[in-house]
């Protein structure tokens, strides 16, 4: 069986890697391009102000890694403000970047879903009247912040203050001719799509208008995504921790 890789390129090494280990057959075809923002004023002075921020929440390793790049020099992390990372990725990619572990919040290694609402259950009573809190996102190619509000919702109805910087920015990829005529071929030959992100699944369908998903299978890492991806038309949608462990035993089980 052939696995189709759709994160970030940057992420999407390590999957490639560890996947072909398990002796599966992974193709990389990403279906996110991230890109530094055009101005990052923004994130200097971020940087400038953590010290005052009880905490700071990256929604992925892409934001730790983008944020970090724009550190000014001679900045650290503050030895008292919190790192929140809604996943493992996120929480790997903090400890990378020298935050120290005792500084870091992510859900449990044995947790259902990696996201906003499991990363609220271990944080939500750190948070104060008052409390300032900085979310670290990704942007679309304007520059303005995408992807969920809800854990900004739950921070203002705890009485926090909550700012937003972008760090990144999230576009539909280029495609070759020659990679699109891979995603064909992998639409009729019974391919697992491997899905991290409902923005990939989105981006697909712009790359292949008209497609007919019916004969394809795919793991989903959320539920939201799994039913965008049944949305899409993949004829069997299987949903997934994003483990590697956890996604090969679903792709196990299409066989």
């Amino acid at each position: 069986m052939r696995v189709v890789v759709t994160r970030p390129e940057s992420e999407a090494r390590r999957w490639l890697e560890d996947l072909r280990a398990r002796g599966i057959d992974a193709l990389l075809l990403s279906l996110i391009d991230i890109a530094p923002v055009p101005q990052p004023a923004a994130l200097h002075a971020a940087w400038r102000r953590l010290a005052q921020r009880q905490s700071v929440m990256f929604v992925s390793g892409n934001a730790v890694r983008e944020f970090f790049a724009q550190r000014p020099d001679g900045v650290a992390w503050p030895a008292a403000t919190r790192a929140w990372a809604t996943g493992n990725g996120t929480r790997d990619a903090l400890l990378r970047a020298a935050v120290p572990a005792s500084l870091v919040d992510a859900p449990p290694e044995s947790s259902a879903q990696f996201d906003s609402e499991t990363l609220w259950q271990q944080v939500g009573g750190q948070v104060a009247e008052g409390a300032a809190v900085l979310i670290v996102r990704g942007g679309d190619a304007d520059g303005a912040a995408v992807g969920r509000d809800w854990l900004a919702t739950q921070l203002h109805d705890a009485g926090a203050r909550v700012e937003t910087v972008v760090a990144y920015v999230r576009r539909a990829p280029v495609w070759s001719e020659a990679q699109r005529q891979k995603a064909r071929d992998a639409a009729g030959t019974g391919s697992a799509w491997l899905f991290s992100s409902s923005q990939a699944v989105a981006h697909l369908q712009g790359l292949l208008p008209g497609q007919d998903w019916s004969q394809a299978r795919a793991v989903a890492t959320h539920p939201r995504i799994a039913s965008a991806a049944r949305d899409c038309g993949f004829g069997v949608v299987c949903e997934s921790r994003p483990t590697v462990d956890a996604v090969v035993a679903a792709l196990e089980s299409f066989r």
